[in-house]
This record gives structure tokens, C-alpha cells and sequence, in this order.
């Protein structure tokens, strides 16, 4: 993958579907990429309305999402046996390892792990 690719964490997207100024002006010009759990996890969260429903599809249509295939679950199980991390953050890990791209994320979770290319985002 070359350097203009990277995977969004789904509290990234949340932020940049909120209009955080920092976050689009760093991913502009960026080949974005989701996993198929920050899709889940954003169109299953809880009491949306349907204007934010049609917000969030309209997002992920401007991404490429990736599915579970047999190289991620491969660096998930890898991950989920040496690090205390919860399983989606596990997958999504998985997905940018398996990609080969940076991860961008807030979540200081991923602080505890050595083994990928991360971008930390703080507000």
C-alpha cells in the first residue's frame, strides 16, 4: 500500500463526522479505509437518527472498507494472545497490519502495543 493509505479508527471517523477541522485537514488528500467493525460499529450504535444514518452511510461510501479475511484473523489471534487488547480493536489492529498501512486513533489502548504503525490522535 503506498503512504496516502490509511485505516480509521471508528472514534476517528466519529470525530471527523462531527467536523474536527485538525482531522480533515490531515486525512484530506488520504485514501481512507475502514474495517468492516468500525462500519458495524457505526451504523449499530444505539438511537441514531436517520439524518445521522444517512451522514454515516455516506461516509463509509467515500471509504474502502475490508472484510474479515484469513490474513487478519491470523494477526488477530496473534494480537488477542500476547496483548490485553478487546476483540474489535483487536480486528481493526489486525486489518491495518494486514494492509500494511498506518492506523490513525484516540484510543490510548493501542498505546500498550509495540507492533504497528500508529498516529495518535488527541484533541
Amino acid at each position: 500500500m503506498n503512504g496516502n493509505n490509511i485505516l480509521l479508527d471508528t472514534n476517528i471517523v466519529l470525530y471527523l463526522l462531527g467536523g474536527e477541522e485538525t482531522l480533515i485537514t490531515l486525512l484530506e488528500e488520504k485514501n481512507l479505509f475502514l474495517s468492516f467493525i468500525t462500519q458495524l460499529e457505526l451504523l449499530g450504535a444505539r438511537n441514531l437518527r436517520s439524518d445521522d444514518i444517512l451522514k454515516i452511510k455516506e461516509f463509509i461510501a467515500e471509504c474502502t472498507v475490508i472484510d474479515i479475511t484469513q490474513g487478519i484473523k491470523d494477526y488477530a489471534i496473534n494480537i488477542r494472545q500476547k496483548y490485553p487488547v478487546k476483540l474489535p480493536d483487536c480486528i481493526i489492529l489486525a486489518t491495518s497490519l494486514w494492509l500494511n498501512m498506518p492506523l490513525i486513533t484516540a484510543d490510548s489502548d493501542f498505546k500498550k502495543i509495540d507492533i504497528a504503525d500508529l498516529i495518535y490522535f488527541k484533541r
